[in-house]
């Protein structure tokens, strides 16, 4: 699990990120490689890749629990 905690923003600041990245094709909108980091005040959790899509951290180890072998 993933957390982000977003700062607060005003409307001018949420509408010139979304203009500026346009990250709708994103989960939350959100993109945090990017300008979507200065929204954030805080981002913490045990696998960033989870704020991105699958949790590849988390999925390396189901594999190998089942006897999988990975590089």
């Amino acid at each position: 699990m993933y957390h982000v905690c977003f700062r607060d923003l005003s409307e001018s600041e949420i509408e010139d990120y979304l203009t500026k990245e346009q990250p709708y094709h994103c989960a939350g909108s959100f993109m945090s490689e990017k300008l979507g980091v200065s929204l954030t005040s805080k981002m913490e959790g045990d696998d960033p890749t989870a704020l991105i899509g699958l949790p590849l951290i988390r999925l390396c180890e189901m594999l190998r629990n089942q006897g999988i072998k990975l590089p």
